[in-house]
């Protein structure tokens, strides 16, 4: 699989480990909704091949998307395409290059999508806190969370970030964000006050670095990196054999991923309906 340390060699193998952490980190997610008395979300979601997973969240559109298309499985995008349909919510659907062939987006074209946007996915061996330079210092400010007083300081810098409205509804709905089986929490402080928030994943010998954010008060502080080069350490200690994450082409969160020596493993392709 690799080719020195700090090294991956792009593989088939990567990309269906790196996809099959990213939903199974949105399932758990989603999985919690979904057992809020009623479910008022409207979760849903569907496992449709091997590897394939429809998901469905009615008042949170970004949890709407399939993943893990591949080609010589066009057959099932109209189906999926229906059920979304038919729950009056509009998805995307995620294609990633190796897996991609064109009669899967002749179909994709046939039902009205179009590729809108992309997002990238980025990779790296684990490497132990000063592994890099720069990174013991950086990452001084970040703590693990593992109390209650902990977690609500944790959530206060991951609502801001995320600017999320109502904050005291989302707080409500994870709680068992804490303690849940394979997800490490962590909260960067400027002062003793929450600046910035991020979690670990750690799933089948993979570490994913999902849902990082900064108070907007604390932005251009190097908080993203001091997190990420903490879970890659912590990632390091559990014994994965790589870790991942995703981010906008160019972005923010995407410089500061290439500055603690992730690179880009893909460019998925989100196709989209017209209109």
């Amino acid at each position: 699989m690799t080719a020195g340390r700090g090294v991956l060699l792009p593989s088939l193998d990567l990309i269906r480990q790196t996809i099959a952490v990213e939903t199974a980190y949105t399932l758990a997610r989603l999985r919690i909704l979904e057992r809020l008395p009623g479910n008022p979300i409207g979760v849903a979601y569907r496992h449709v091949d091997d590897g394939v997973v429809a998901m469905m969240a009615r008042h949170i559109p970004g949890f709407n998307a399939v993943t893990g298309l591949r080609s010589g499985l066009e057959r099932h995008v109209a189906p999926l395409a229906e059920w979304y349909l038919a729950a009056g919510i509009q998805t995307q659907f995620e294609l990633v290059p190796g897996t991609y062939d064109k009669e899967l987006g002749r179909e994709l074209s046939r039902l009205g999508y179009f590729q809108a946007g992309f997002h990238t996915s980025l990779i790296r061996e684990p490497e132990p806190l000063g592994g890099d330079t720069e990174a013991t210092g950086a990452a001084a400010a970040v703590e693990r969370v593992t109390t209650a007083e902990q977690f609500d300081a944790f959530l206060d810098a991951y609502t801001a970030g995320w600017q999320i409205p109502e904050r005291a509804g989302f707080k409500a709905n994870v709680q068992p964000w804490l303690g849940l089986p394979g997800w490490q929490l962590y909260l960067a402080r400027v002062d003793g006050r929450p600046a910035a928030a991020g979690i670990l994943f750690l799933h089948d010998k993979v570490g994913y670095c999902a849902d990082a954010a900064t108070d907007p008060a604390f932005r251009r502080r190097g908080l993203q990196t001091a997190l990420l080069r903490r879970r890659n350490a912590d990632a390091n200690a559990a014994g994965v054999e790589f870790v991942c994450s995703g981010a906008d082409y160019l972005s923010t969160s995407h410089r500061a991923m290439e500055r603690v020596g992730m690179r880009v493993q893909f460019v998925r392709a989100l196709w989209r309906e017209l209109g």
